[in-house]
């Protein structure tokens, strides 16, 4: 009897555990200026969320990224940057540097966050969530690239990722934000 009331509790964990960590409300990161981001106050809202770089040839995709977040922002939409130096040495700055370009350069108006690991050893516990069905209970993914977006339903499920090649304002987002 103890050995079957134990095994119960075990699945019961078990599976409360994989449920928790099936949303991305569990993640408190930090902010370009310092301050906490909780993804728990974005409950209700659909999520871009993209690593980026100020020396890459996709720099560009930051103007496409303002003004879909300028044009859905009070449509329950936000977008999420995260600056990370993982390819090729494309975001060197600190996160002063990265904020005074973003600003200066593309307006970046939408959350940014302080520079991160999105791949590798040091890979942060958020993108290490988005990249392995074991932890987001949806799929595997590779970052290939700076400016790879994932996509969060509003209810914080992992629903998508696009590649750096596509562009934030693709129809593939619009539809899915229309919906």
């Amino acid at each position: 009897m103890r050995k079957i009331i134990t095994i119960c509790i075990l699945l019961i964990s078990t599976s409360f555990m994989s449920f928790a960590q099936e949303n991305i409300y569990q993640f408190t990161v930090t902010a370009i200026d310092g301050s906490e981001f909780n993804f728990a106050d974005l409950k209700g809202k659909k999520i871009m969320i993209v690593n980026t770089a100020s020396k890459c040839g996709f720099t560009p995709q930051y103007e496409l990224l303002e003004a879909l977040y300028k044009e859905y922002q009070d449509k329950d939409f936000v977008i999420v940057g995260f600056p990370a130096n993982n390819f090729l040495w494309q975001e060197p700055g600190t996160n002063e540097e990265i904020k005074e370009f973003c600003t200066k350069n593309y307006g970046v108006s939408f959350p940014m966050m302080s520079k991160i690991s999105v791949k590798g050893n040091n890979i942060h516990p958020i993108y290490s969530w988005l990249t392995q069905k074991s932890k987001n209970g949806v799929m595997d993914s590779k970052i290939k690239w700076n400016f790879q977006k994932y996509l969060i339903d509003e209810n914080g499920k992992l629903i998508d990722v696009l590649f750096p090649k596509e562009k934030p304002n693709c129809e593939k987002v619009i539809s899915w934000l229309e919906q």
